[in-house]
């Protein structure tokens, strides 16, 4: 696994566009959010998934969230409705995860699982949103856990079973881990599913 430590409020533009290079190239990686640190791969890599499931010992019929740059991309992948745009157009970027149709013509199946619905989210930092943006399509994103497990705060504290792994990874230092709120918007209302952070500005 490749280290790259980076300044969260100045990051280098350089070594953003190595590390989407990686996952262009079906790599896997470590970045931080506005939550806890993200592992991630590009949306169309099954290989990249199917391997993150395995580092995570997560069971590969489970769905992925999605990360992306824009509220307009996630309608690409997803199904948004009035109220539900409104809601996300106030609350992103932000410590949120929201439930949508998936729209199955766009988004892999592998990315889906078994499930209808996909989770995205659009968190509030800068690195995690500019790799989005140098990709050019959703990156998948979970935590850096095993599964059921408490997320790791700090790159440099992983296992060795993980970074065996792991292409690369964006190390910022230690991050507080505090999950993010999770909002299903597929009914007539919002219903908070998960209590996190964020969850006073719904």
């Amino acid at each position: 696994m490749k280290t790259i430590h980076m300044n969260l409020s100045r990051p280098s533009y350089k070594s953003l566009r190595e590390v989407a290079d990686i996952m262009l190239a079906g790599g896997v990686a470590i970045y931080p959010t506005d939550t806890v640190y993200g592992l991630g791969c590009d949306i169309f890599s099954k290989k990249a998934m199917e391997r993150i499931s395995r580092i995570k010992k997560r069971d590969p019929a489970k769905p992925f969230s999605i990360m992306c740059v824009n509220i307009e991309q996630i309608s690409e992948f997803a199904q948004v409705s009035n109220w539900g745009f409104r809601l996300m157009n106030r609350t992103l970027p932000g410590a949120y995860t929201y439930i949508l149709e998936a729209r199955k013509s766009a988004a892999p199946k592998k990315m889906l699982g078994k499930r209808s619905t996909v989770g995205v989210r659009i968190p509030d930092n800068q690195i995690c949103n500019k790799l989005v943006e140098l990709v050019e399509r959703p990156i998948i994103t979970t935590s850096v856990n095993l599964s059921g497990g408490e997320p790791f705060s700090d790159p440099a504290m992983l296992p060795e079973s993980f970074e065996r792994y792991i292409d690369v990874a964006i190390n910022v230092g230690p991050l507080v881990s505090e999950p993010s709120t999770v909002v299903d918007l597929t009914g007539d209302e919002p219903v908070v599913i998960r209590h996190g952070k964020g969850e006073e500005l719904l």
